[in-house]
C-alpha cells in the first residue's frame, strides 16, 4: 500500500463527501459502476480525463485520481489525461498541486514543458504535459474517457478506442487567470475535483 505524503494525507482530511450534490453523485456513480465492475473482474482500469487543451482540469482529475487509487488501494489503475488540441500544463496548476502536499519537478521546459509529479517516496511519479487524448502516451483501446470539460464533451462525440465516456465537467478555472482570486479559484477546483475523486474510488469495494 502507498504511503502518501504527509501534506497530502493533511489535505485529503479536508474532503467531505457529504459535500456532493446527489446529482453530481448521480454522474459519478456511472464511472464507480464501470470501475467497480472491471475491480470485481481483476481486469485493468484505464482512465483518460479529457479537456480542450489538456492544460488544467483534466491534469488535476489524473493525478487525484492516480492518488485515489493509491491511498484506497485499489490496483490495475492507470490515469491519463489529454486534449482535443495539445497546449501546455498551466503553470498555476502544478503550484496548485504542490501546495497540496505533492512533489513536483520540471523535467524540461520549452512551450510544451515536462512535469514530474510524485504523490508517495517509492511511487513511479505522474508524468505532466499537455498531449492530445489519441497521443501515444495514451492508451488506444479499453479505457474510460472521461470528459472533464462542456467544450470537449460536445466537440468530441466519438472517443476512438474508448469502451466507455463519462461526461464529468467542471468550470474552467482559467476564468481567473491574472486576477486577484486567480490562486483561490484554482485550488478550489482542484480541491472540487480531488473529493469528486476520493469518493468514487472510496466506493469501489463497498
Amino acid at each position: 500500500m502507498s504511503i502518501l505524503f504527509p501534506e497530502i494525507k493533511n489535505t485529503i482530511r479536508s474532503f467531505d463527501f457529504k459535500s456532493i450534490p446527489n446529482e453530481r453523485k448521480d454522474i459519478l456513480h456511472l464511472l464507480l459502476v464501470y470501475m467497480r465492475d472491471r475491480v470485481n473482474n481483476l481486469q485493468e482500469i484505464r482512465l483518460n480525463f479529457i479537456c480542450t487543451h489538456n492544460s488544467r482540469r483534466s491534469h488535476l482529475a489524473q493525478v487525484w485520481a492516480q492518488t485515489a487509487a493509491a491511498h484506497f488501494n485499489i490496483k490495475n489503475v492507470s490515469c491519463y489525461s489529454g486534449g482535443t488540441e495539445a497546449t501546455a500544463l498551466y503553470p498555476v496548476v502544478a503550484k496548485t498541486l504542490e501546495e497540496s502536499g505533492f512533489k513536483i519537478e520540471t523535467i524540461s521546459k520549452g512551450e510544451n514543458p515536462v512535469y514530474s509529479i510524485k504523490y508517495a517516496s517509492n511511487e513511479h511519479p505522474i508524468i505532466g504535459f499537455s498531449k492530445t487524448y489519441d497521443a501515444n502516451f495514451n492508451p488506444e483501446t479499453q479505457f474510460v474517457a472521461i470528459m472533464t470539460c462542456s467544450q470537449a464533451d460536445g466537440g468530441c462525440p466519438f472517443i476512438a478506442g474508448a469502451e466507455k465516456r463519462v461526461p464529468i465537467t467542471y468550470e474552467d478555472p482559467k476564468l481567473f487567470d491574472n486576477t486577484p482570486q486567480q490562486l483561490e479559484k484554482y485550488q478550489e477546483r482542484s480541491l472540487q475535483i480531488a473529493t469528486e475523486m476520493f469518493y468514487v474510488f472510496s466506493q469501489i469495494n463497498k
